[in-house]
C-alpha cells in the first residue's frame, strides 16, 4: 500500500468506536477466550506495559515494525511483539512509556512519532501485565537501532500483508496453559505471531479496515 494513501486514510481513526473484545477474540487462544468476555477490572493488581504500533514509509510502502524479542527466562522469551515495555516512576503518562521503551528498544526517538491514538487495553495473565498500545505514524523513513540485550532483531511488515486474511493460520505451540495447544497466528516473515501481540494486531487490523 501507498504510505501517502495510508497516511491519508487513517485520519478518521481518532473517531472511531474500538471493536476491543470482537476484535481480541478472533486471534485468542480457546483457553483465553472466558477470560476476554470477563469484564474483570485488572488496574488495581496488574502491572502496567504500553507499546507502541508504528507506522513508517519504506520506500512509498506504508509498513508497520515489530520487534523479535531475545530469548532469556522469562513467559515473553524469543516472541514477536511491538517495541515497549513497563511503566516507570517516571513516566508522566502511558503515552509516554509506549514512546520512551520504542527509543530505548529500537532507537526511534518520539519526536519522530505523531502519536495518532491509543487502542483497547490487553491483560496478559501469565505476566500479569496490562498492555495499552498506541498508535503511532512517522511521516519519513526511519533507521533503527536495536538495543541488543533485549530486542534480537525487527520484522518490517508491509501494511497490505496485514490486510490480507491469509496470513492468518492455525498451529500447535507450547504456551503458558498447555504443552500441545491449537492456537490462531499471523504467519508473517517465516514467525508465527500469537498470544496478546495477535490480539493487538486483530484489532489494528479491523480498524484499518474501516478506513482504508
Amino acid at each position: 500500500m501507498n504510505f501517502n494513501l495510508f497516511f491519508n486514510g487513517i485520519s478518521r481513526i481518532s473517531e472511531l468506536d474500538l471493536p476491543a473484545v470482537s476484535s481480541h477474540v478472533k486471534m485468542a487462544p480457546l483457553e483465553r477466550i472466558k477470560s476476554l468476555h470477563e469484564m474483570q477490572d485488572f488496574s488495581d493488581s496488574a502491572k502496567k506495559a504500553a507499546v507502541m504500533m508504528l507506522f513508517y514509509p519504506k520506500g512509498e510502502v506504508a509498513h508497520l515494525v515489530l520487534i523479535v524479542r531475545n530469548t532469556y527466562p522469562g513467559v515473553h522469551s524469543s516472541q514477536i511483539a511491538f517495541p515497549g515495555g513497563k511503566v516507570e516512576e517516571t513516566d508522566s503518562d502511558l503515552q509516554e512509556t509506549a514512546l520512551r521503551e520504542t527509543f530505548e528498544e529500537i532507537g526511534i526517538p518520539a519526536n519522530q512519532i505523531n502519536v495518532v491514538r491509543s487502542f483497547s487495553s490487553i491483560y496478559i495473565p501469565p505476566s500479569n501485565f496490562l498492555v495499552y498500545p498506541f498508535m503511532g505514524i512517522s511521516p519519513t523513513e526511519l533507521q533503527f537501532v536495536l538495543q541488543e540485550e533485549e530486542v534480537a532483531g525487527i520484522i518490517e511488515m508491509p501494511v497490505s500483508m496485514l490486510l490480507d486474511d491469509s496470513i492468518i493460520a492455525h498451529k500447535i505451540l507450547e504456551t503458558s496453559y498447555a504443552k500441545e495447544m491449537k492456537v490462531p497466528v499471523f504467519q508473517i516473515q517465516g514467525h508465527a505471531v500469537w498470544g496478546a501481540t495477535a490480539m493487538m494486531l486483530s484489532e489494528l487490523k479491523d480498524v484499518l479496515k474501516m478506513v482504508l
